[in-house]
């Protein structure tokens, strides 16, 4: 497999907190990978040792194939990141708070354009950072992270807090990316948002993690083993999942009008609850 980043028994500590104790796991090139859990479970924390802004007591992180401490700036160019402290010049309008960005990286204006486009903020370049809504500053700063087009994207809780119709924008978006081959590393403690965007989730408990597969893998996972067969005035038929039980199903069913059938599956966080013991806020 071709693995963006791994990391490999990796701890850290505060002082006598464990934020992260004997991590381990590997992202692949090009999937939208979630790494989710509540706060205070050690996600941001994560990112942070992934960027370098933190370093780990032990263990190992490679992005790009390569131990992370070798890194040089032109690394750092093929990575993005929106971070809650990924803040904006609230005195500059939305396209100088890009500009300073794009003059560091040496880009040309065009990609602020296109970038902003991206977001759906092409109207309001002009508008001052500190007259945006905390929805439209979410954008700025996620135009600013995908302003060099980057190889790997670190998302740390990139909807909390937004309304719905910024909540899709930024969803949409990142579907587009992960399209187009970037490869996102995604924190959230919304187990619907992971469930949309998301290859593979880990959830992240106590520092470590507890369960890592496809959204659809864990969900077959941890189903109840029924099958349901649901009449068209609403009466149910259940029986075991498996070929005899759609057998007892049919004999029971004959010729009544059927609706649908299904399997009793959780969703994410349900599976999150059963594994960890805790609830998500």
């Amino acid at each position: 497999m071709n693995h963006t980043l791994t990391m490999t028994g990796v701890r850290k500590t505060f002082g006598d907190v464990t934020a992260l104790s004997e991590l381990t796991f590997k992202v692949e090139k090009g999937e939208t990978f979630g790494f989710l859990g509540p706060s205070g479970a050690g996600k941001t924390t994560t990112i942070k040792m992934l960027t370098r802004q933190l370093i780990p007591d032990s263990g190992e992180i490679t992005v790009f194939g390569r131990d992370i401490s070798t890194f040089s700036m032109d690394d750092y160019h093929r990575i993005g990141i929106l971070t809650d402290n990924s803040g904006l010049y609230e005195r500059l309008s939305v396209w100088d708070n890009l500009a300073v960005f794009a003059k560091i990286k040496g880009l040309p204006n065009q990609v602020i354009k296109d970038a902003l486009e991206e977001v759906g903020l092409g109207e309001d370049k002009a508008k001052k950072a500190k007259h945006l809504s905390k929805g439209m500053k979410q954008r700025v700063i996620l135009a600013r992270a995908i302003l060099h087009k980057p190889e790997l994207l670190f998302l740390d809780e990139p909807t909390a807090a937004l309304d719905p119709g910024n909540t899709l924008s930024i969803h949409k978006l990142l579907r587009k990316l992960h399209q187009e081959g970037t490869t996102i590393f995604l924190t959230t403690h919304n187990m619907e948002e992971a469930d949309k965007l998301c290859s593979r989730v880990a959830f992240l408990n106590q520092g470590q993690i507890a369960e890592l597969g496809t959204p659809d893998g864990l969900k077959r996972k941890y189903a109840s083993g029924k099958i349901i067969a649901e009449l068209e005035g609403g009466k149910t038929v259940e029986a075991e999942q498996s070929a005899d039980g759609l057998r007892q199903i049919a004999e029971q069913l004959g010729d009544l009008p059927l609706a649908r059938v299904f399997s009793q599956e959780p969703n994410l966080e349900q599976i999150f609850l059963k594994v960890t013991g805790r609830e998500l806020a």
